[in-house]
């Protein structure tokens, strides 16, 4: 919800980083890697209790997730394969935060469990709805939005690096704002796929 209706409000600091990054001449598959590492080197401060420094990388890595897609626009380079780097590469750091966060907090492993489930039904129908439609708009595929995107995310994997003592609340209303954005995304394809 939030990539798509305060994308505007964060584009001109998403542009800005973009040209920063094409100054350095580095191409968008390069900074959808460099937003990879953050994104595991976040997990890593999480497993060592450096949590609050967990968070900031994790930002950065989702900040450079977005301006990825601002580098391929802006230097004519979209692909297909960064497509496919970018939304795989966006998975393994939330695995790597849930898998990090498994190991620590035993007790919520099962709500993990379901989150996982959660994600894979959502992505699925993202994925499956994106490869059978026409593409539309800046993304290089047909993008459902949802209450639970890429920021939505963010939000809830920080609040359960730093809020440790409600982990399983936090767990099961992540899963639960991604089961209701599955649910308007395979309603929205009923409508869009006829």
């Amino acid at each position: 919800m939030l990539d798509t209706h305060a994308r505007k409000y964060v584009n001109p600091f998403i542009e800005c980083g973009a040209n920063f990054f094409i100054k350095l001449k580095l191409s968008a598959n390069n900074v959808t890697s460099l937003a990879l590492i953050l994104g595991i080197v976040s997990s890593v401060l999480l497993y060592f209790d450096k949590n609050i420094f967990a968070v900031i990388v994790l930002w950065i890595s989702g900040y450079l997730d977005a301006i990825d897609g601002a580098i391929a626009r802006k230097t004519n380079s979209s692909s297909s394969f960064g497509t496919v780097l970018d939304i795989t590469f966006d998975r393994i750091v939330e695995i790597s935060i849930i898998l990090v966060i498994g190991m620590k907090f035993i007790d919520v492993r099962f709500n993990l469990i379901i989150l996982l489930a959660s994600i894979l039904i959502s992505m699925v129908i993202f994925l499956t709805v994106g490869a059978v439609s026409e593409k539309s708009g800046i993304k290089s595929f047909y993008y459902q939005a949802g209450i639970a995107e890429r920021s939505e995310g963010f939000i809830m994997f920080s609040l359960m690096m730093l809020i440790n003592n409600n982990l399983n609340i936090i767990i099961n209303l992540f899963s639960f704002i991604i089961l209701i954005t599955a649910i308007q995304r395979i309603s929205e394809a009923k409508k869009i796929l006829k």
